[in-house]
């Protein structure tokens, strides 16, 4: 059964350097084990000319599918530490990608913990946040007449308009939390007097705004 779960939207490239050593941080929403799988197939070539490309994973919205790796850093001192990061930020769908240029200083095992964990933190901090929760995707069409009055109402409500397109009707589309939209659709019908009109709905996963301070 699908239910909520928080989540990076997309992409953040961070990067800090530690004793001379250069960390770049890559983190992005992975819905799959191998849809993260690919994308850390893919930094670790954008960067293969890198000493370390070290990560960690939870690719599902239960916690099921956690991976690390420390490509190469001492045992615990690289993956983990960024898993722990993704866990006690609560975030589930979400795959980081630590690189490090080596500097020629050795940080030691406690040294690696706290750049690698503190790298991820960094990032994941400064990344944008959406809350992915089990919605419906609903399609309304209106008359050019009523359309203003329609963006008003959806404007009002607890829900996000993912698009709009001109024709010879107005057509929206809207993500509605499933648990509204009963009420939701009779909200619309009633408001704008039975002159609109659902043409579709299908049920999906989309994410919300939250707080950025997560």
């Amino acid at each position: 059964m699908q239910k909520e779960y928080l989540s990076v939207s997309g992409r953040l490239v961070t990067e800090k350097v530690i004793e001379r050593s250069r960390f770049i941080t890559t983190s992005c929403h992975a819905e799959s084990e191998e849809e993260a799988k690919s994308f850390v197939a893919e930094i670790s070539k954008k960067y293969s000319d890198a000493t370390h490309n070290c990560y960690a994973f939870i690719a599902d919205s239960l916690g099921n599918l956690p991976r690390f790796s420390d490509n190469g850093e001492p045992s615990g001192t690289a993956g983990m530490p960024i898993l722990e990061v993704i866990k006690n930020k609560k975030l589930y769908c979400t795959a980081v990608v630590v690189t490090r240029y080596f500097g020629g200083i050795k940080l030691g095992a406690g040294g690696l913990v706290r750049a690698y964990s503190g790298c991820a933190a960094e990032n994941l901090q400064a990344a944008e946040k959406l809350l992915y929760t089990p919605c419906v995707r609903l399609v309304y069409t209106a008359d050019y007449s009523l359309s203003d009055l329609a963006s008003r109402f959806f404007s009002s409500q607890d829900c996000d308009v993912v698009g709009v397109e001109y024709s010879d009707v107005v057509t929206f589309t809207v993500a509605v939390k499933k648990s509204m939209f009963s009420a939701f659709n009779a909200a619309a019908t009633d408001y704008l007097n039975g002159k609109i009109t659902l043409l579709s709905q299908t049920d999906f996963i989309h994410g919300f705004p939250v707080c950025s301070d997560l």
